[in-house]
């Protein structure tokens, strides 16, 4: 791991993958970004095409400035790469890259997990460059902040992975909870399925609808498990169901975990207050935490109780899945790598109504 190359001046840094949903927000989110510009911003299904065409609200930033067709020369002299393509891309130009940028952050699955045997089992495919998985840090900075500073190739977490751990890991590192036998029940906004067009994204058939997917087999699952596991420090558990929702960005996880012998409700609730007292982004609420509350921003909401009749603790945090669950955590994790105030760019203030 290198130390942080920040020197005072503006770093220049480039997005593959601009076209979609997470490289559209992280246009906008740094076109207000101090001390990060744009140099590259690759679409292929959109070269030649001008942003503000595509995203319309980004046409006061970028004006007429259109997609660049990918070319991997066009990383020369950039100091950071967001790769935001889908799973297995990223696995192509990562290794030419590494060459010619000093960091990269991947936004895909590519980096996540440890265990190379894990991506046939979930993903359905052999993972194309093995001996660079243990040399990816995971981008939660929450939870593994020291590991990004100065880091050089950083896996940005899943939006799933990231409610569930944020609602979980002060309760697992405290002792609190059972780290077997965990249910993870989550509700996503539209555009965590992509930009692309699928029969069960288009307007039609989300409006009004709610439906679970990925039943027992979401790939998500072995992520969440091995955050959870390296928290809890022992092996974690869970029964993962995500929810599709017609709304088109947000996320709400809702955490089942059984209580270890003696907790009581006062250790559930101080157990979030002190793993994130002082966090930047994270808010522990009263009540249910919202969507809406964190639309647009990087900031996560939390909140803990503890149902003595039954038996549980429900856990449950809110995010932005193109926010903190996505865009906005890889600036974050960007900041921390380049040795800049890990906020620069950021809000943890949502927009409502």
């Amino acid at each position: 791991m290198r130390q942080p190359a920040y020197s005072g001046a503006v770093s220049k840094v480039g997005i593959v993958g601009a076209s979609g949903y997470t490289g559209a927000e992280l246009l906008r989110l740094l076109a207000g970004h101090p001390e990060l510009e744009v140099e590259l911003a690759t679409g292929d299904s959109q070269a030649g095409r001008s942003i503000g065409g595509l995203y319309p609200n980004l046409s006061g930033a970028y004006g007429a400035r259109t997609f660049d067709a990918w070319d991997p020369a066009g990383a020369d002299g950039l100091d950071l790469i967001f790769c935001a393509l889908p799973h297995g891309a990223s696995q192509a130009i990562v290794p030419e890259l590494r060459g010619r940028v000093a960091t990269i952050v991947d936004l895909a699955a590519d980096f996540r997990l440890d265990d190379p045997a894990l991506y046939p089992e979930w993903y359905g495919e052999t993972h194309g460059v093995p001996e660079l998985l243990s040399e990816a840090v995971y981008g939660l900075p929450e939870l593994f902040r020291a590991d990004l500073i100065g880091a050089d190739l950083i896996a940005g977490p899943g939006c799933y992975p990231t409610a569930a751990a944020l609602a979980l890991a002060p309760l697992l590192s405290a002792g609190l909870v059972e780290a077997t036998g965990i249910v993870v029940d989550a509700v996503s906004g539209v555009s965590g399925a992509g930009r692309a067009p699928k029969a069960t994204t288009t307007f039609c058939a989300a409006d009004g609808d709610v439906t679970a997917y990925g039943l027992l087999r979401h790939r998500h699952t072995p992520e969440i498990e091995q955050t959870l596991t390296r928290v809890a420090g022992s092996p974690a558990q869970v029964v993962f169901t995500p929810h599709l929702v017609p709304m088109s960005r947000g996320m709400l996880a809702t955490c089942y975990s059984r209580p270890t012998s003696g907790v009581g409700a006062g250790d559930v609730a101080e157990a979030l207050s002190v793993a994130y007292d002082g966090e930047p982004f994270v808010t522990v609420v009263e009540g249910s935490p919202s969507t809406k509350a964190t639309h647009g921003s990087n900031a996560a909401h939390v909140a803990a109780v503890l149902d003595e009749r039954a038996g549980w603790v429900v856990s449950l945090c809110a995010l932005d899945n193109l926010g903190k669950g996505a865009s906005g955590a890889a600036v974050q994790c960007a900041n921390l790598a380049l040795g800049l105030p890990e906020t620069t760019g950021l809000s943890a203030v949502g927009t409502y109504p």
